[in-house]
């Protein structure tokens, strides 16, 4: 008994396991694995996060949103303009276009490189709000994935949602018949 508790004691004494302390040697332990990969997850994310985050806009910066929206409606309402003022007085645009045919190029490309500048750095906005957006919808991932498996368990058609587990009780009442007055009679029937 000695020999046998001494053993014991020195593989499960002290608060120790040696066997899993030399088992994780050669294989990593899957909870703490586990709880390494979430703290490292939850940091890049926290990290990736904060490099989308804004600062809230004062007036001034909302004033000058609302003044970058308009030259896109107006080069459109303008073009649809042109065409409608083509065909409701052509010699009126006719004499408008004459006047724009004097510009010389080189003022064709600067308008053009206003109008690339101007366009591209919209994009370049867009871009860096559409990943912000991106930013939060990925941190919500874990939430919406717990939520998706919990729907999944109160599924009713999986394989073993029926089993009783460790429940005795449940497990007995599962092989009682319930009453069933049509088998009954029948029974009767066939017994006459």
């Amino acid at each position: 008994m000695g020999l046998i508790s001494g053993f014991l004691s020195l593989l499960f004494g002290n608060g120790r396991n040696v066997v899993r302390e030399t088992t994780e040697v050669f294989r990593e332990n899957a909870e703490k694995g586990a709880e390494r990969a979430l703290t490292l997850r939850g940091a890049a994310m926290a990290q990736f996060g904060a490099e989308f985050q804004t600062p809230a806009k004062g007036g001034f910066d909302r004033f000058m949103d609302g003044l970058n929206r308009l030259p896109r409606p107006a080069l459109a309402l303008g073009t649809l303009g042109l065409f409608l003022a083509a065909m409701i007085d052509p010699l009126w645009f006719a004499a408008r276009m004459q006047g724009i045919a004097l510009v010389p190029e080189p003022l064709w490309w600067l308008l053009g490189v206003i109008v690339s500048f101007y366009f591209g750095a919209r994009h370049q906005i867009k871009a860096q709000d559409f990943q912000r957006e991106i930013s939060a919808t990925v941190l919500r991932a874990p939430e919406v994935l717990a939520n998706l498996e919990t729907i999944r368990d109160l599924q009713d058609d999986r394989p073993g949602i029926a089993d009783t587990g460790s429940d005795a009780t449940l497990s007995e009442s599962a092989f009682q018949a319930d009453a069933n007055p049509a088998l009954e009679d029948w029974r009767r029937l066939r017994a006459t």
